[in-house]
């Protein structure tokens, strides 16, 4: 099978694992690497036997596909480059640093199908996340608590677009209807933009769900608690796992679900069953799982798992959410 040759963008702290992600991909071939500081470029390429260009339109012009792991800002000027160009694209999240740009962005494309283009939320690939992609899924109400520790690495922009925009990409695929309204808080604790945030969306199709991220908090936590009719699931992200509680009408079809089950009595000599199932799959670098995805979209001409539009989507909201944070702000000083 003929080898996808892939340039990578950005050699920070993100896009060192990036290199070393693909470098583990059998049908990929690193045919070099670019970043503005050529000093770490040519080390970065040394270390690794792959070649170091000079400027970013050489390495386009070489390559299949490109992967851009730069700062947000610099996104939509390289992925601009990349389409114009013809070629494949991976670009991390955020897809760009506004609505405007992420537009055009898709405006370029419409004359270019047959390009791919996958944005990098790589909770979707999260085991966590993937043990549960067989359920049938038609949530009610969604809680998501992702909270951190401080690092100075991101505060360049807010808490929604470093950390809660995992969560919105991952409210956005699975509860099918628009949103109807939000109403948003933050507070900046430390830096110039909010650090910590509570977001409330409320969904056409009655979907309600309920947000928290934070970057000064005393430990990590990445949860999601999806509630439906007659489930309950709660995903880990940390550590990688689920768990889903499903109410049964009959013991057998608790059983059928899982061995381990009890009978809960509803009153008026009803009697219903919860079933209790940990999701597991193999541990995997999710990094490189959303990688080979991307590569394999392109082999087998085939949607990527994270489209474009899944990406413009989710900065979207993220603005209305900044934006809507900003207004309220400005009413309190």
């Amino acid at each position: 099978m003929k080898k996808i040759g892939v340039g990578l963008i950005g050699l920070g702290h993100l896009g060192k694992f990036h290199l070393k992600c693909l470098l583990n991909i059998p049908n990929v071939e690193v045919v070099g690497v670019y970043d503005s500081d050529q000093s770490i470029c040519a080390e970065i390429a040394a270390a690794n036997g792959i070649k170091a260009f000079n400027n970013p339109e050489e390495l386009i012009e070489a390559a299949d596909a490109i992967d851009v792991v730069t700062p947000t800002f610099s996104h939509f000027e390289y992925a601009a480059k990349v389409i114009n160009a013809n070629k494949h694209l991976f670009i991390e999240k955020p897809l760009t640093n506004t609505v405007a740009e992420a537009q055009a962005l898709l405006d370029l494309l419409v004359a270019k199908p047959q390009l791919k283009v996958q944005v990098g939320h790589i909770e979707r690939f999260n085991p966590a996340f993937v043990s549960i992609k067989h359920l049938s899924l038609n949530p009610l109400f969604v809680e998501c608590h992702r909270l951190s520790q401080f690092n100075p690495r991101g505060t360049d922009v807010s808490v929604i677009l470093d950390l809660m925009i995992h969560d919105l990409d991952l409210l956005l695929h699975i509860v099918p209807s628009e949103v109807k309204s939000i109403h948003a808080s933050g507070v900046n604790v430390i830096s110039p933009t909010p650090d910590i945030s509570n977001v409330r969306i409320e969904f056409e199709n009655g979907c309600v769900a309920n947000l928290t991220a934070s970057r000064i908090s005393m430990k990590k936590m990445r949860k999601t608690r999806i509630f439906q009719k007659d489930a309950y699931i709660s995903l880990d992200f940390l550590e990688k796992n689920s768990q889903v509680l499903r109410l049964s009408e009959e013991e057998s079809e608790a059983k059928s679900f899982s061995d381990i089950y009890f009978p809960l009595d509803i009153g008026h000599g009803h009697t219903k069953f919860i079933a209790l199932a940990q999701q597991t799959v193999d541990d995997y670098n999710a990094m490189e799982s959303e990688l080979k995805a991307f590569v394999d979209s392109i082999i087998d001409d085939s949607k990527p798992v994270v489209s474009i539009e899944d990406g413009f989507r989710a900065l979207r909201l993220c603005h209305q959410i900044i934006e809507q944070i900003e207004s309220r702000n400005s009413k309190l000083i």
